[in-house]
């Protein structure tokens, strides 16, 4: 009876195992269909000095996140201070060693809507979690831009986290807990201008990577999307169209006024991470 039972065993555990891979692999595959213009993509009206790529990269503030104070732009370096430990920015200029220049257009998208790294899997300080919604069109058009920078050698110094969090594989579990890959899709009954600005502010700006609290695995709560929280040491403000905490209550002009220049009379002025985002991105 036992020479029946294990081989049966065996056979019903492997099947189990095969099962349960299948359901994490439809679990964390992409899903939805690819954006296109007028949502995605660039304006039609946008200047012919100005490439779609160079357009791209400013939306999503490229910039801002991978460069040092002082240093070359988008050379990478730059620290960002977490609870458990302090990450680098990468270095995005063309350089064969210590940047994207050996990088296949698949393997960017990968990186930028997946989070899959030439070193392993990303940590979400790199916002692929909103970058999944964009087109991989757009994704292609700012790698094109930044392939046309002069390359700059410049490897960014190591990452200083804690145990466990030093550990990239323990990524795979978080990817699988709060991760899912989804392209962004117009709402039906929403207007393209409305659709537009929500790639804008949604997948593209990934505003609410930093004005979103986290929960315990340091995931976007997104029942508090756009919420407000704290971001570095600096107040991300409540974004929302609450009337009394959010932005409810501006004016379309003191709403414009703030994101071009930095100031909205009677209301605010963007300063420290906020201010660098008006700088490098919004005005």
């Amino acid at each position: 009876m036992m020479r029946i039972l294990k081989p049966l065993l065996q056979s019903v555990v492997v099947l189990l195992v095969l099962v349960l891979l299948l359901a994490v692999w439809k679990w964390l595959a992409p899903r939805g269909a690819e954006p296109t213009a007028p949502v995605a993509g660039v304006p039609a009206d946008l200047p012919a000095s100005i490439s779609h790529g160079q357009y791209l990269a400013a939306a999503a503030d490229c910039v801002a996140c991978h460069t040092l104070d002082g240093g070359a732009p988008f050379a990478g370096g730059r620290p960002f201070k977490l609870p458990f430990g302090t990450l680098y920015a990468t270095n995005l200029t063309p350089d064969a060693e210590t940047g994207i220049g050996g990088w296949s257009d698949q393997a960017f998208v990968d990186a930028v809507r997946r989070g899959s790294g030439s070193h392993g899997p990303l940590y979400p300080a790199m916002p692929y979690t909103s970058y999944a919604g964009l087109s991989r069109a757009d994704v292609l058009d700012i790698k094109h831009y930044l392939d046309s920078l002069a390359p700059v050698k410049q490897a960014p110094p190591a990452n200083t986290l804690g145990f466990p969090f030093n550990i990239r594989q323990g990524m795979y579990f978080w990817n699988l807990a709060f991760f899912r890959e989804q392209r962004f899709a117009p709402k039906a009954e929403q207007s393209v201008v409305w659709s537009r600005g929500a790639y804008l502010a949604g997948p593209l700006g990934h505003c609410g990577e930093c004005h979103t609290p986290r929960n315990i695995g340091f995931a976007m709560k997104s029942r508090d999307y756009m919420a407000g929280t704290v971001v570095q040491g600096w107040k991300a403000y409540n974004t929302t169209s609450d009337t009394g905490y959010g932005l409810g209550g501006w004016s379309s002009r003191q709403l414009t006024d703030f994101l071009s220049g930095g100031h909205a009379q009677g209301r605010s002025s963007a300063v420290g991470s906020m201010g660098e985002v008006v700088e490098h991105s919004l005005q």
